[in-house]
């Protein structure tokens, strides 16, 4: 009998998350059945009892049940910890693990799929939800030689630089600051602006010198965020997908033992940023 896992989320129709675990389990061989459901808002727990009790092992989690999967749990991963939230859980009798693994999919996708290097550079990452911080503490992990946050309520952005450690190079600024501040290296919009067609007000001058502009919303082409950067010049333009599929990736090595390879599945993903 195949091994039973899922996604929930409200809505669901556009998840990709069926067709890429779906094509992970061809890749490698793996006897899964994967499904999509409609969770229903204010009833995640007796939704998830009920899945559970059918067999399952896995679950991957979307908007706007994070936060339930996180309560749901009885055992969280730092990342989810952090984060407030967990994308992901597994099942094993009385015992619901969560994990997060949006920042650390997010970080392989700069790093090993585009090629940006995050060591000794200067990286801003706009928003101090859920999103940033996720990918907080895995972006500290590259060292990068300064990690600005910048969000629309400052408070929200200090909390969340609270969370490094002594010596860890974090500041906090507020995107009128920013105009003073230079270029970065790195841009990565964390921020729920594009989901609207809107751009955070952020000056052109923090994406001059960038090598790269990642814009976590993925499939809505060129972003007002996107288009930003390129009329900055930006040569490096990428949106979510990558981080979709490499998040996606960890989670299942979680469940499986075994890590998909991923390039493949991007690219039949990606939408041309135009």
């Amino acid at each position: 009998m195949s091994d039973l896992y899922a996604v929930i989320g409200n809505p669901i129709g556009f998840s990709k998350s069926p067709f890429i675990h779906g094509r992970f389990a061809e890749m490698t061989g793996q006897d899964i059945v994967y499904q999509a459901i409609e969770g229903e808002i204010g009833r995640f727990a007796r939704r998830i009892d009920e899945f559970r009790a059918a067999g399952a092992k896995g679950l991957n989690i979307t908007a706007p049940f994070k936060l339930d999967a996180f309560a749901y749990a009885t055992e969280h991963s730092e990342s989810a910890k952090l984060a407030g939230a967990a994308n992901c859980l597994k099942f094993d009798g009385d015992t619901v693990s969560a994990q997060n693994f949006d920042g650390v999919g997010l970080v392989r996708d700069i790093t090993v799929n585009l090629g940006v290097e995050m060591k000794g550079r200067r990286v801003l990452l706009l928003g101090a939800g859920g999103a940033a911080r996720g990918a907080f503490l895995p972006f500290l992990r590259e060292r990068p030689a300064e990690l600005t946050l910048v969000n629309r309520t400052v408070a929200k952005a200090v909390a969340l630089a609270e969370q490094a450690t002594d010596g860890e190079p974090v500041t906090v600024c507020s995107y009128e600051e920013l105009a003073d501040r230079g270029g970065f290296d790195l841009v990565v919009n964390a921020t729920s602006a594009s989901l609207r067609a809107e751009m955070p007000p952020i000056p052109g001058a923090a994406f001059r010198g960038a090598r790269l502009a990642y814009e976590l919303a993925y499939g809505k082409g060129l972003t007002p965020f996107l288009r930003a950067a390129k009329q900055e010049a930006v040569p490096g333009l990428a949106d979510g997908v990558g981080m979709l599929v490499e998040q996606a990736a960890e989670a299942f090595a979680w469940w499986r033992g075994v890590r998909p390879p991923t390039s493949g599945v991007i690219g039949e993903l990606t939408i041309p940023l135009v």
